[in-house]
């Protein structure tokens, strides 16, 4: 057997943990948010246009797989952390709730034994009626090695670099990013009571063939061309795709700033390699389902001044250091890229530049991109509402360098390759900006949201769940060169599920919300209230400081009230920095560890140097207090209505 045969055969059999089933029966259809019941996260996230289905709800033959959080394996990365794994003729039927004509599917298939992905066909049959075939890819998926990754599965570890696992390392090194999806119209509208059926066909190159979750969907007909408004079609805009469109969609924002109307991309696929600028302009599509701009990533020939060596389809406002970009509306078209590894100097993202003055980007659906809005300041001004990003090989959106009064809300973002939603105040703050309402699930790396300095900045009623290493739910750091917090930081009225995972460097556990004081004390007011954490793999809340700096940096004047935690593997609050939090009405059950591990700043036989201080109304944790390093994890039962 050669080598690579190997590899792909030991790295299968490492990466699935699965449960033999038999046919199951048909078990009545359950609609589902981030895995749960919707009546635990009523009021939070996104207020979507589909439904989830997860797969291991529905009717299916094969294998189920998980549950499981370890990182570099497929449960862990599932909605829900479960998935069904299937084998030739073997299938998922899931049971329509509403009607739909429209599906996202998100499933995992096998790299190629060297890389780059290959092609695998799924058929999908609607009451067993006609047949059409998916034909689905890894080519997006599947990276290996330490940050920022490779599509190599046999890439060394980087030499020098501090790593938990024993030498010499088993290869594939830390595969990830296992999962990708794909949007399919149904051709018509079925209704509640159908079945939809995706099943392997009997040749398939591919080994295995994963189903996480169905997103069935009504999409509505293409939306009319609006009046005072600018076809790009007419400006020689090709919508089969064959031809670049970009030149014609230049001429026809130039043409509509002069007579100040509005762009228009009808229902087509438009063929862009390229960055759009826009400043001023309003651009329409007929909808994120029918106007679809896609491409390629370009090799430059040389690099551009932004440093960037490729080029990919993305609308970027101007840079801040020209001027920005102001009155841009942007909204019902996606992109869909062709980013399939992480060049951290490439600006390959869906949406970029500096964006402000009163600016909107709303009903976009951004695919296979670097990031899926990255904005880099100063700018001020901007609405970011309705959007679906995924399978991104970094993060969602980030507002970084000095980003202000900027709103992002009800927008969905699943399987970002680093943060879902970060607002970054490298060197200037972020301030006055709002997270809310949106639901963030499976980033591979980091968090689901990452708050890193900045003043006066909101997290509220947001979605949060299944975050893989390296981060959580919510975090707010103290990190990567930005401005100590300043003002008033609030995480208010969201809910974290299956949070608080495994630090696999530190090797302990982290918090749903965790904050880290690592290049400065964190002193600015933080209020953390009225959320929900819900079954947390280690503990609800962390706060730490990294031990070169125990000594320097503190964590005080944060306030924790009105608290529901169901669930805890080990303890409610963690705390491995010196400083102080006051706690109020934070209850809690189902609890791994009930006591506060409280380690303060690893002076282990002193009094605790982190000070609970208990406002009242505190139950089911806040009682005993020491420092135990790494408590017994209990996994504790499925979140419940609280009563």
């Amino acid at each position: 057997m050669s080598r690579s045969r190997l590899l792909a055969v030991a790295l299968t059999a490492a990466l699935l943990t699965a449960t033999v089933q038999p046919a199951t029966a048909a078990p009545p259809p359950r609609v589902t948010r981030a895995g749960l019941d919707p009546a635990l996260v009523a009021g939070r996230g996104a207020d979507v246009p589909f439904v989830e289905q997860e797969a291991e709800n529905a009717v299916f033959t094969g294998e189920k797989l998980g549950p499981s959080r370890e990182a570099y394996t497929l449960p862990a990365e599932a909605s829900g952390r479960t998935a069904v794994r299937l084998q030739p003729t073997q299938y998922v039927e899931f049971t329509l709730t509403r009607p739909a004509n429209a599906v996202t599917l998100r499933y995992s298939i096998p790299d190629a034994p060297g890389g780059g992905g290959i092609t695998a066909p799924l058929d999908v049959t609607v009451n067993g009626g006609h047949k059409r075939t998916m034909t689905l890819t890894s080519q997006y998926a599947w990276l290996y090695g330490m940050y920022p990754f490779s599509n190599d599965p046999n890439v060394d570890p980087i030499p020098g670099w501090w790593k938990p696992e024993p030498d010499p390392v088993s290869k594939p090194f830390r595969p990830n990013h296992f999962y990708d999806e794909q949007r399919v119209l149904l051709g018509r509208t079925y209704r509640a009571g159908d079945r939809v059926r995706f099943a392997v066909p009997q040749q398939t190159p591919a080994a295995w063939t994963v189903l996480d979750v169905a997103d069935f969907e009504y999409v509505n007909a293409p939306l009319n061309q609006p009046p005072r408004s600018l076809d790009v079609r007419l400006f020689g805009a090709d919508p089969t795709g064959r031809h670049d469109a970009a030149p014609a969609i230049d001429r026809t924002i130039a043409a509509a700033k002069k007579l100040g109307w509005s762009v228009f991309i009808p229902a087509g696929t438009f063929q862009v390699n390229r960055h759009i600028v826009v400043d001023r302009v309003t651009v329409r599509g007929a909808g994120n389902w029918w106007t679809i701009i896609k491409g390629k990533v370009l090799p430059l020939a040389e690099p551009a001044p932004d440093k960037s060596t490729h080029s990919a389809p993305g609308f970027y406002g101007k840079y801040a250091a020209d001027g920005g970009s102001t009155g841009v509306h942007l909204s019902d078209f996606a992109i869909e890229s062709d980013v399939r590894e992480r060049i951290d100097t490439d600006q390959v993202n869906g949406i970029g530049g500096a964006i402000g003055g009163g600016s909107t980007i709303e009903n976009l659906y951004l695919h296979h991109t670097k990031v899926g809005i990255w904005l880099d300041g100063p700018m001020d001004g901007l609405l970011i509402k309705n959007n679906v990003i995924t399978d991104s090989v970094a993060d969602g959106i980030n507002l970084h360098l000095g980003v202000s009064n900027v709103r992002v809300t009800n927008n969905f973002v699943r399987n970002s390759g680093d943060d879902g939603l970060a607002m970054w105040s490298e060197n200037l703050a972020d301030h006055d900006n709002v997270f809310d309402h949106n639901t963030v699930q499976t980033p591979v790396l980091a968090n689901d949201i990452a708050i890193y300095g900045g003043r006066d900045n909101a997290v509220t009623d947001n979605l949060v769940a299944d975050p893989i290493r390296e981060g959580s739910t919510l975090h707010a750091g103290s990190r990567f060169g930005a401005t100590p917090f300043e003002g008033t930081l609030t995480f208010a009225r969201n809910t974290t599920v299956r949070g608080g995972p495994r630090d696999l460097n530190w090797n302990i556990g982290l918090g749903a919300i965790w904050l880290y004081a690592l290049q400065s004390s964190m002193s600015a007011r933080i209020e953390i209230t009225d959320s929900s954490f819900l079954d947390s793999t280690y503990n609800a809340m962390m706060f730490v400081v990294d031990w070169p700096v125990k000594d320097d940096y503190a964590i005080t004047n944060v306030a924790v009230r009105n608290i529901h935690v169901d669930g805890t593997g080990t303890n409610v609050v963690s705390a491995r920095v010196g400083g102080w939090a006051t706690f109020e009405n934070v209850d809690a059950r189902n609890v791994g560890a009930p006591f506060v591990n409280n380690c303060g700043t690893f002076h282990f036989n002193g009094p605790p140097e982190f000070e609970v201080r208990d406002l009242g109304g505190n139950d089911g944790w806040l009682g005993a207090s020491w420092c135990e390093d790494r408590p017994t994890v209990v996994p504790p039962p499925p979140p419940s209505p609280w009563g």
